[in-house]
Parts: structure tokens; sequence; C-alpha cells
């Protein structure tokens, strides 16, 4: 299922949305900022039922 989030660039402090696939589970993968275009760290959390329980970013350098 796909989920609509919004993220919070740590680079540049702007928001924009962006999907998520939690069919795929919990995960890691870089997504580049909509805004500054700067690699965004993105960890997602997905429970068993495959709900969203939420996701964090990171910097490259954290």
């Amino acid at each position: 299922m796909i989920e609509p989030v919004v993220i919070h660039c740590p680079y540049c402090g702007e928001a924009f949305e962006t999907q998520v696939d939690t069919s795929a589970g919990s995960q890691r993968y870089v997504e580049d900022c909509a805004v500054c275009c700067r690699p965004i760290e993105v960890s997602v959390q997905v429970g068993e039922d495959g709900e969203l329980l939420g996701f964090d970013t990171a910097t490259d350098r954290d």
C-alpha cells in the first residue's frame, strides 16, 4: 500500500510530500530533497499488519 507522508528536509528545513510503500515492510532508503536536492536518509517503520508506524529522516552525516 502506498502512503503519502510529509518529510521535513534535515538540510534546508522545507517540507515536501512523498510516498512510502508499506507493502515492502520496514526499510531504509535515500531520497533527494524535492527543494534543495540533497540526499535524505529515510527510515520507515511498518507494523506486521502493514500499517505505517512512523518514519525518521537524517542527513548523510548523522
